[in-house]
């Protein structure tokens, strides 16, 4: 599993497995879920991640160990 946080657009992903991305599925306004053409999921984005994570902070490394892009 990796975290990966956009600050630029504040999504963050979690991207868990590797495989040929097929389509999303939208969870909510800000939640997507990526899938595969088995679908079986690849990852998570959270739109506007600041707002829509309370305990998230990018400014703070202890938050989660996420890869800033």
């Amino acid at each position: 599993m990796k975290i990966q946080y956009d600050k630029n657009e504040n999504t963050l992903y979690i991207s868990l497995a590797k495989g040929e991305y097929s389509d999303s599925v939208k969870i909510s306004d800000t939640v997507l879920v990526d899938k595969d053409k088995k679908g079986n999921i690849l990852g998570i984005e959270v739109l506007d991640a600041t707002k829509n994570i309370p305990a998230f902070n990018p400014e703070k490394k202890d938050t989660l160990k996420v890869q800033t892009v």
